[in-house]
């Protein structure tokens, strides 16, 4: 894929190829990088920077760290850690989260592959969320490092904190 670049004044510069996500075809040579072949983010973008974004859509490490930037993904994640659970459970152990909230964090985790929901016909029906295995390698692996660096460090994040909003 190509691109003319413009430059501030909006006059047309040289085309630039985009680096191509789809295949062999039209791919362009890429630096190493932390999540492998094609579709990967750069470790670092060489000088110069090429025009528009230095990571890809696309990339893991954003589709990983966006697992963390919601509020409850990660306490329902541990809220699961030890088993499947019943919605309502899950929600009263949550102490906090809006019914809405939950909701909406149990279907981007399900979304995401973290957690199963498995309905069950009896009566009364009811329906569980475990996690899947991917689910649990995230648990044991970085939200674990996480948990261990937050009790390591949540006094001084919380000083900082407070001393920066005045």
């Amino acid at each position: 894929m190509t691109r003319a670049t413009k430059d501030p004044a909006g006059a047309a510069g040289p085309e630039v190829r985009a680096p191509s996500v789809n295949g062999p075809a039209g791919a362009v040579e890429r630096e190493p990088s932390v999540n492998g072949p094609a579709g990967s983010c750069p470790e670092s973008a060489p000088p110069p920077l090429p025009p528009g974004p230095p990571f890809l859509a696309d990339c893991g490490l954003r589709a990983a760290t966006d697992l963390l930037a919601h509020t409850w993904d990660a306490v329902v994640l541990a809220g699961l850690r030890p088993g499947p659970r019943r919605r309502r459970d899950l929600l009263a152990w949550l102490g906090g989260a809006s019914d809405k909230a939950l909701t909406e964090t149990l279907r981007r985790l399900q979304g995401n592959g973290l957690v199963a929901r498995q309905a069950h016909p009896a009566a009364p029906p009811h329906v569980d969320y475990a996690l899947t295995p991917l689910g649990v390698t995230f648990v044991d692996g970085p939200l674990h490092a996480l948990a261990a660096w937050t009790l390591a460090h949540a006094d001084d994040l919380l000083a900082a904190q407070e001393s920066a909003a005045g």
